[in-house]
């Protein structure tokens, strides 16, 4: 175990770590020079986990992961790859065995799947620095605002009904809110939910963009966008509307 996982274990368990995500899901780790991916989970009630997806034809026997702390689970291979569809498989304490999605994966398939998908670090080029700068030197008590609060998926649809993806609404979004006079938006949810009409307010992965507008570098796009505009952007997170959807935290370890 290195001294930095160590640490974070020490800090996750004593409650004062922030970027458990750093840890925790899916991250690629090369051991002994071989290429592969780490998995993490917490999942302190369960009998056993493991790690089953498209890379081990989602065979339960396969990547069976080791408890190295108070909860954590852990499990290394070679074999996983970039945009592979992944799963928890959890036996919880009275020997069900449940399907359950990664709740720190960054990426999502399509629905009707509910797998989380491996990502690795993106690699999306910012151009919002001067957002950042212009930014610092405001005095946020001395300044205007005005914020425009939306949901993505009905603010404006194609002329066949479909959604725009985050990058095409982007330039269309940006234009608006600078004519309408707006200094901030803020989206309505947008990690990563299973039911429409809730829009967005039952979360079932919590670092994941939704897959219903792309994917997240157009996510990036977008709010790269809205900076370069001068357009402050503004995340609804609501992990307090909590669904009961198997694949999601509700009972997660039983």
């Amino acid at each position: 175990m290195t001294e930095a996982l160590q640490t974070f274990l020490q800090a996750y368990h004593d409650g004062t770590e922030t970027r458990a995500f750093d840890f925790l899901g899916c991250h690629a780790e090369s051991r002994s020079d071989v290429p592969g991916y780490v998995f993490r989970v917490w999942a302190p009630n369960a009998q056993a986990v493991s790690v089953v997806g498209d890379f081990n034809f989602w065979n339960p026997e396969d990547l069976p992961m080791e408890k190295i702390s108070q909860g954590v689970w852990e499990a290394w291979s070679p074999n996983p790859k970039e945009g592979c569809p992944y799963k928890f498989l959890v036996r919880h304490w009275d020997g069900r065995t449940v399907y359950k999605a990664d709740p720190v994966g960054f990426r999502t398939c399509r629905a009707p799947d509910t797998s989380s998908v491996i990502c690795d670090e993106s690699t999306y080029r910012w151009h919002d620095a001067q957002w950042f700068q212009r930014s610092a030197a405001r005095s946020p008590l001395d300044s205007p605002v005005n914020i425009y609060e939306m949901h993505l998926g009905s603010w404006r649809r194609k002329e066949d009904g479909s959604v725009y993806s985050y990058a095409e609404i982007a330039p269309i979004l940006a234009e608006y809110l600078k004519n309408m006079g707006y200094t901030h938006v803020e989206f309505m949810p947008l990690a990563e939910y299973p039911f429409d009409p809730s829009w967005g307010y039952q979360v079932t992965h919590y670092y994941a963009p939704t897959s219903r507008y792309g994917a997240p570098e157009e996510l990036m796009e977008l709010v790269d966008t809205l900076h370069q505009a001068g357009i402050g952007v503004i995340l609804d997170w609501v992990p307090a509307h909590f669904p009961k959807d198997e694949y999601g935290l509700y009972e997660f370890d039983g």
